[in-house]
């Protein structure tokens, strides 16, 4: 029987009269690949947000493989394994490309030494190098954050989020402001990385969400529309209706699923 990794019960979050996330129910089945999309102002961030620790949850819980996480800070549940990335991203822009991963590995073990030079910890050195191969990057090892492309740079937060160990990664638009070569090069990494890694992904790219996801959760008003595979949300009339609105997108739509 497939394991569910992460289960939502409920999950509501308001902002005074404005209910973000309203009574949310979702299943996230481990080993498969799950995309969540939606209009602007749908919720998806702010699900993000409560699943990470950012937001307290007005009601409802979260389950991760089987553990209420309901309330736990944000370092509490990165420790417990689940990593996101963010909509805007954050690098240390004076630091190499390798001091970040380093930096951020060496956070996370609680053993973190400013004054420590990054080669004489041969552990850690071992893993920033594993994951620039990972992520494409180590031919920018040594090159400043701060000087990397857009769709470097998400590669890099990518890999800072993967050298913590994690069991489950969302990631939040990471095609976002990509070229279409940065693009069909992050959608092949992310393909990779979800042979051994939960991952769930918010973006706002169909032709990406329909290559890459196994599974699809449609949110509107902050509610579960409807979950499917690629096959069944293209072809669902309440998709249309709710997300999609004017016939050339319902045709934008067609096309991706087929691409």
């Amino acid at each position: 029987m497939t394991e569910s990794v992460l289960i939502v019960e409920g999950l509501t979050k308001r902002f005074g009269g404005l209910t973000a996330v309203n009574k949310l129910n979702l299943s996230i089945t481990s080993g498969r690949l799950h995309a969540i999309i939606g209009p602007n102002g749908a919720g998806k961030t702010t699900f993000f947000n409560l699943v990470s620790g950012l937001y307290t949850a007005d009601g409802g819980r979260v389950l991760f493989k089987g553990r209420n996480i309901t309330g736990l800070k944000p370092y509490e549940i990165s420790r417990i394994g689940i990593k996101r990335t963010m909509q805007i991203k954050s690098v240390f822009p004076q630091l190499s490309v390798a001091e970040n991963l380093w930096v951020t590995r060496n956070a996370t073990n609680g053993v973190l030494h400013p004054f420590r030079s990054a080669s004489s910890d041969h552990a850690t050195r071992e893993r920033v190098e594993f994951t620039l191969e990972q992520i494409g990057l180590t031919s920018l090892a040594h090159r400043a954050a701060g000087t990397l492309s857009y769709g470097d740079v998400a590669l890099l937060e990518i890999g800072m989020a993967l050298i913590s160990d994690p069991q489950l990664l969302l990631l939040d638009e990471p095609t976002c402001g990509m070229s279409p070569a940065e693009t069909s090069r992050t959608v092949d990494k992310i393909k990779i990385l979800a042979q051994t890694i939960d991952i769930v992904i918010i973006e706002h790219d169909m032709e990406v969400v329909f290559e890459i996801a196994d599974d699809i959760t449609v949110m509107t008003q902050g509610e579960n529309l409807v979950s499917g595979s690629p096959a069944e949300i293209s072809g669902d009339e309440r998709v249309r209706e709710a997300y999609l609105g004017r016939p050339e997108d319902e045709d934008y739509v067609e096309e991706a699923a087929h691409a």
